[in-house]
């Protein structure tokens, strides 16, 4: 009975119309992204309520938490990646084996972060700012978000567990309850309702804390008791090099990909401060809309990469190439429609944030500049996502240091030179032109040995 069943479940991925698969696959994990990217917005504006200086020391705090979530979301892509091989290659053993071996991982690395959470907040903060207030809200906030991270990578590796496996409406589940527990909290925690104590931004790390728990919760229980091709058991189980070679060959150069925007934030709040702390407050703002552009984006590319890897495993070229058409229109879409709303109405978009008359002056060109990259940025994102399905996540991590480190940052210290904030601005076009050129150029290297010469 339970051999007939897996085969069948791969045959979706095998078998299912592309446009049909591709639709019913990403739109859950695409709705639970909108779901994460509008409690996002609403997290900051409500700690924007605070005052500025509290969204000031949270966007400063940012690079760290993202740090934290970057190394989580690595994790889940090489996990993701080798077991949807795996189920193309109908090798039960190693779907299971993926499996353990993700929980294992994420259970050291949390770990790992709580020491540096707890032991490196305070320094970590004052080495951009001296400001009291900022650096009291910024620590704080660190010593809760990475001093407690156990939620949020339980609740990353659930998540791509049910992705790998096609189950992502109940990804969908697990990530809008996290967030709506999140929202919720916030509100109760930020301003003290009811019997809660009011407690500012603290009160929003900690929102942010229970929000993954609950989330990590609710994934566990939809795997032990919806996922049918995958089956948890400490009995007999040992680490496997080949497996955890293969988790972190994809999965190492993720989580290093990922990082790299920690670092990039990081830098852009140093070159940002030195004009004033509004700059930052604003770049805060703007990393929170721009999740709501990108976030659907990165839903689709969870949803397409298990459909890329299974027919990579399954040696399917008509059905990859397909996929990966289907899925640059919808980003393109999604893109076009984003740089549409920044262009369109910037100002009212910064006022979700309570931004001063100062923050609207400095962010409404910001936004307009900014959002010039974001078509672009549609063909880089699904051609990076590519490489993590085909097993290689070395060119994506090159192209990212590039796009961030190579060209981002350097341009916009140039750029702060000119005394104009505005023409800091430009380096993210700028950047995105050289990542593409990158990105393409890999990528037609990688079809042409890997995919061409399928039947």
């Amino acid at each position: 009975m339970e051999e007939s069943a897996i085969p069948q479940r791969e045959n979706r991925m095998g078998t299912m119309p592309i446009g049909k698969l591709l639709f019913s696959v990403s739109a859950p994990i695409m709705l639970s992204m909108l779901a994460q990217a509008l409690y996002n917005i609403v997290d900051s504006a409500f700690v924007a309520q605070v005052s500025e200086e509290a969204l000031t020391a949270v966007t400063m705090a940012f690079p760290m938490q993202n740090l934290m979530i970057a190394v989580s979301v690595g994790l889940g892509v090489g996990v993701n990646a080798f077991l949807s091989r795996s189920l193309g290659e109908k090798n039960q053993a190693n779907v299971n084996a993926a499996a353990m071996h993700g929980l294992l991982i994420s259970w050291t690395i949390s770990v790992a972060f709580c020491a540096m959470g707890l032991l490196g907040s305070a320094a970590y903060m004052r080495s951009m700012t001296d400001n009291p207030a900022i650096l009291d809200y910024g620590t704080g906030y660190l010593l809760i978000v990475c001093g407690v991270p156990f939620g949020v990578f339980n609740q990353v590796i659930m998540e791509r567990l049910l992705q790998s496996t096609g189950k992502t409406v109940y990804s969908m589940i697990s990530q809008i309850v996290g967030a709506g527990v999140n929202t919720l909290m916030d509100y109760l925690l930020i301003f003290g309702i009811g019997f809660f104590p009011k407690m500012g931004v603290t009160g929003a790390a900690l929102a942010t804390v229970i929000g993954q728990s609950a989330a990590a919760c609710v994934g566990l229980y939809l795997n032990l008791s919806r996922n049918r091709e995958i089956h948890f058991s400490f009995r007999g189980f040992r680490l496997r090099g080949d497996i955890l070679r293969s988790i972190f060959t994809v999965g190492l150069p993720s989580m290093a990909l990922a990082s790299l925007g920690s670092l990039m934030t990081y830098g852009m709040n140093l070159i940002l401060i030195k004009f004033s702390e509004t700059a930052v407050a604003f770049f805060g703002a703007y990393f929170k809309l721009q999740s709501f552009v990108l976030m659907p984006i990165f839903g689709l590319n969870n949803g397409m990469v298990p459909i890329l890897a299974y027919n990579y495993g399954a040696r399917r070229r008509e059905r990859i190439t397909k996929t990966l058409k289907l899925a640059l229109i919808a980003a393109l879409s999604l893109m076009a429609i984003g740089t549409a709303l920044f262009e369109l109405i910037p100002a009212p978009l910064l006022r979700l944030f309570n931004a001063s008359d100062t923050m609207i002056a400095i962010g409404v060109p910001g936004l307009r500049t900014i959002a010039l990259h974001f078509c672009l940025a549609a063909f880089t994102i699904i051609l990076m996502s590519s490489f993590q399905a085909f097993g290689t996540g070395l060119p994506g991590l090159l192209v990212s240091f590039v796009r961030q480190i190579i060209f981002l940052l350097p341009a916009a210290y140039l750029l702060s030179f000119t005394g104009n904030l505005d023409a800091v601005w430009w380096s993210f076009p700028l950047a995105e032109l050289a990542a593409l050129a990158l990105a393409a150029l890999l990528f037609r290297k990688i079809y042409n040995k890997r995919i061409r010469e399928m039947r």
